[in-house]
């Protein structure tokens, strides 16, 4: 895949990044009702569980900062000096963690609380295709 359209789905998942995980924080910081499509879920029961929190901080408001983390490095990674030879892999890294974080939340999801969120399985594909073009991208790099 050309480096151009791996970075391209880059930005585009970690922008719906950003508006998932951005909705999601909404949610929680207004305690708003939460959108869930009619039999494609229960989002208030994902939402509403103690896995909804890891130490008193919403999940949410974690994946936000780590889509708006892999967006500045994306944006500034190669224009500022000290993080130039280090943005892709430091892009690579937060989306391993986040995929890994991600699979785990899936797993409680399925096999703990019994619901499913259509919002948390959209981050997760989200995370998954980041993490996948980061790692063409870095394979990439070490090739050239």
């Amino acid at each position: 895949m050309p480096k151009c359209t791996t970075l391209v789905l880059t930005w585009i998942a970690t922008v719906g990044g950003i508006l998932d995980a951005g909705y999601l924080s909404y949610i929680h910081l207004t305690q708003a009702p939460i959108y869930c499509t009619p039999g494609l879920g229960h989002c208030e029961t994902v939402n509403s569980s103690p896995y909804a929190l890891l130490y008193g901080i919403p999940v949410a408001y974690l994946g936000l900062l780590s889509y708006l983390a892999i967006l500045f490095l994306l944006f500034f990674g190669e224009k500022i000096h000290f993080l130039k030879p280090y943005a892709l892999y430091l892009v690579f890294g937060l989306s391993a963690f986040g995929f890994l974080f991600s699979l785990y939340l899936t797993y409680l999801e399925i096999w703990v609380i019994k619901a499913i969120c259509q919002w948390c399985v959209t981050s997760a594909i989200l995370m998954t295709v980041i993490l996948i073009c980061a790692t063409i991208r870095v394979f990439n790099r070490q090739e050239s």
